[in-house]
């Protein structure tokens, strides 16, 4: 048996960040944006999706490759959802009988 072994390397940019820090959490840059922003807590799936589409980010994109405004951007998305049309059905707490 001949093992093929292929050498692919990430070309890494300059600009390229290996750890963010977003909302007193570290995020590891090498995820994909959209599932290292679940390492917040609060965040899901669902909300890092809707907040990176409102942010007008491409969901394919690294964590580590967002520019300091594409971070920004998130943050103020997440902190103020209700300015950026995210319904209150999607926020957190739904069950909760007096704010939710």
């Amino acid at each position: 048996l001949c093992a093929r072994v292929s050498n692919m390397s990430l070309i890494i940019s300059p600009t390229f960040q290996h750890i963010l820090r977003v909302m007193n959490t570290n995020i590891d840059g090498k995820r994909s944006i959209m599932f290292a922003l679940t390492a917040i807590k609060g965040i899901g799936r669902r909300y890092a999706n809707i907040v990176l589409k409102k942010a007008d980010i491409d969901l394919n994109k690294r964590a580590g490759e967002c520019s300091e405004e594409e971070v920004d951007k998130i943050i103020t998305i997440m902190q103020n959802p209700r300015q950026y049309k995210i319904p209150d059905w999607f926020l957190n707490r739904q069950k909760d009988i007096k704010d939710g």
